[in-house]
């Protein structure tokens, strides 16, 4: 793995992770969907103009298409948006760690349903890394975690394996940034109007929600996913998820450096549980693909 592969994943290991600490500012101020409808259209739009200007097509492939749509419904519609109304009520961590299980249930599904061989150790780290989370749930439990967030949590995960599961279709054929710029489009479509019709337009103006806003929609928005799908063509899809073992560890430091939330021993014993578990799933399904 060459510098500019390492410098990638880890930039977008940073970016992804701190999505979580800038939309818990924002939901705490503003109504979550119809923030985030508004980011997709923003992060879209730039997206789009600036494929436009680069000389890159509207004209995607047929696997590009389906990819682009699915992605756009499931990552952005179902895996932001539920995160994002389940961050008014539990804590970025929390929301970091559970969405960074998505590497697990991915060797899970491809492992059992699509075929692809596990090593024995690929297959302890799937039991370590949902033993991780295990430890990390039942501290929480007991210090009454909000389990109707939780629970949205867990569905957007299980969202967002699937689309990670089809992210192959939209990176191959060239039009990155076109691509990235659709697919934000599609979650505008769905999540914007949904949230116009059933929140109220309530928003406590501040230099710190007007920040994160920003930040949201151009560095994890736009910058990380094109990152991201510019990794997995570089060196594909299982090889470039390996990053994510980095995602627990960055969003509970985030979180608890810029929200002051707290850092508890048995949190961080869940995330070193799991951050093992991802890496060996990871490398193993590296060494058997």
């Amino acid at each position: 793995m060459d510098l500019r592969v390492l410098g990638m994943g880890l930039a977008f290991a940073v970016m992804w992770s701190s999505a979580f600490t800038s939309a818990r500012i924002i939901v705490a101020a503003a109504p979550p969907l119809t923030a985030l409808g508004l980011r997709f259209l923003i992060s879209g739009l730039l997206g789009v103009l600036i494929a436009l200007a680069l000389g890159q097509s509207w004209r995607l492939t047929r696997p590009q298409w389906r990819a682009t749509i699915i992605f756009g419904v499931c990552q952005n519609a179902l895996y932001l948006g539920l995160n994002f109304v389940a961050m008014q009520t539990i804590e970025a961590s929390l929301a970091a760690i559970i969405a960074s299980t998505m590497p697990l249930l991915v060797g899970f599904f491809a492992w059992t349903f699509m075929g692809e061989r596990l090593s024995r150790i690929g297959i302890l780290g799937l039991f370590a890394g949902l033993g991780g989370v295990a430890i990390i749930m039942g501290a929480r439990f007991q210090g009454g975690m909000d389990l109707y967030g939780v629970l949205l949590c867990v569905i957007a995960v299980f969202a967002l394996a699937f689309a990670t599961l089809s992210v192959r279709g939209a990176a191959s054929g060239g039009n990155f940034l076109m691509v990235v710029g659709l697919q934000m489009m599609v979650g505008a479509a769905i999540v914007g109007p949904l949230g116009l019709m059933i929140e109220p337009f309530d928003v406590t103006w501040s230099w710190q929600l007007v920040a994160a806003f920003l930040y949201t929609t151009l560095i994890p928005g736009l910058v990380a996913t094109l990152v991201w799908f510019l990794l997995v063509e570089r060196i594909g899809a299982t090889r470039g998820a390996t990053f994510h073992f980095l995602n627990p560890f960055f969003g509970v430091a985030i979180a608890a450096a810029l929200l002051g939330e707290a850092l508890r021993l048995w949190d961080l014993i869940g995330v070193l549980v799991i951050m093992g578990g991802i890496l060996a799933v990871q490398l193993s399904r590296q060494r058997v693909v």
